[in-house]
């Protein structure tokens, strides 16, 4: 099977009882949701209304309601920017953040005329409130920022950031993709007004599965128009939640693959969940150390980052290792600029981009034992 050490882009292997729950209801149910008054359709309601609930509880959100079903945190991040954001507004953003933010905001600026303001980040991808703070304009409509970088796995102090934007009045918007699952998350305790997440990562769920959590009453446009289920006669998007910004056949299959994910996570814990990443984020900093002419990026202290490691080798490209890696020893990692262009051109690799390791649950140290031997190797035949 090998070694995957990619769970940054996406977590595997999946829980069990994930594989078994989307095989069951495309099996035995099979209905769509919000279509139909038949009983397997109404059974089809109850397992999506269940799984926003499971979702709301994990983040400490008080209405299910409001937890917004996408296809991907990309669309969740661009359901938010654009239906936020007017022609003429302002926005604070980081020099961290990936494209799914970046090119969103990068398209508002030409498109509605909005400015951006970039928080700089520290070399190893710290982020400073008070620069957050600094930044704020009369005319700031939003505040948007990962809460763990993809690139550096490092942890943001999203707690004290929205704390600033609450006593702004500013809406803070929290990309999630590496933290959702993994690393505990309070919105009321952390002052998160909305929350994008992906069903795909961490939280252990399939692909195509994701979500925004609306915790603002501001009004947000939705970004498509279409079936609900339900108003049909009405010719506008109905303007409650969650039919005002979610339309379309949802994808109930994932979506009840993502519940048996949750409750996986409810089971294990996720202190467990976040203390396991952490010592084999501990572990392979240190084993790596071993490896010649290594750089690693980020700071090199598990207490601050997520599962996520970049890093270089003096004497072989990216691409050759990971090359190397997946050809020779069945060790599969990223490599490239990982939709980041911002992180790696803070630290000078924003041509030939870094090798990434993304650990996950399913990991071991004999995983990490097999990657560090592995670059040890690759080293000597150069």
């Amino acid at each position: 099977m090998g070694v995957y050490l990619d769970n940054a882009a996406t977590s595997y292997p999946k829980p069990r009882e994930v594989l078994d729950a989307v095989y069951d209801f495309m099996l035995n149910n099979g209905a769509t949701s919000g279509r139909g008054a038949y009983e397997r359709a109404m059974m089809a309601d109850g397992l999506v209304y269940d799984t926003r609930k499971m979702i709301a509880n994990l983040f400490n959100f008080h209405d299910p309601k409001k937890v917004i079903f996408t296809a991907n945190i990309t669309e969740s991040l661009n359901l938010a920017i654009k239906g936020i954001v007017k022609k003429g507004d302002h926005v604070i953003t980081s020099s961290l953040e990936h494209n799914a933010v970046w090119r969103c905001l990068k398209t508002l600026e030409r498109d509605r005329g909005i400015s951006l303001s970039v928080v700089p980040a520290a070399k190893e991808g710290y982020i400073n409130p008070l620069d957050v703070k600094d930044l704020i304009r009369k005319n700031t409509t939003l505040i948007v920022l990962n809460h763990a970088s993809n690139v550096f796995g490092t942890i943001q102090p999203i707690g004290e950031i929205g704390a600033i934007a609450r006593e702004n009045s500013i809406p803070l918007l929290v990309d999630a993709a590496q933290t959702a699952g993994v690393l505990p998350i309070d919105i009321k305790e952390d002052n998160i007004d909305l929350l994008a997440f992906t069903g795909h990562k961490s939280l252990l769920g399939p692909m195509g599965t994701g979500g925004l959590i609306v915790n603002w009453d501001g009004e947000i446009d939705p970004l498509k128009s279409g079936g609900t289920g339900g108003d049909s006669a009405y010719e506008y998007q109905p303007d409650y939640f969650p039919n005002r910004l979610e339309t379309g056949t949802l994808n109930v299959s994932g979506i009840v693959g993502l519940r048996a994910a949750l409750k996986f996570i409810q089971n294990e814990g996720i202190e467990k969940i976040f203390e396991k990443e952490k010592h084999l984020v501990g572990y392979a900093l240190d084993r790596l150390e071993e490896v010649r002419g290594i750089s690693i990026y980020g700071p090199k202290d598990p207490n601050k980052i997520v599962g996520v490691i970049s890093f270089n080798l003096q004497e072989v490209s990216g691409e050759e290792v990971a090359y190397i890696l997946d050809q020779e020893y069945g060790v599969m990692v990223r490599v490239g600029l990982h939709c980041a262009p911002g992180p790696h051109k803070m630290i000078g690799k924003e041509k030939e981009g870094t090798v990434r390791i993304g650990i996950g649950y399913f990991n071991t140290e004999e995983d990490i034992d097999l990657l560090v031997n592995a670059l040890k190797k690759i080293n000597q035949q150069v």
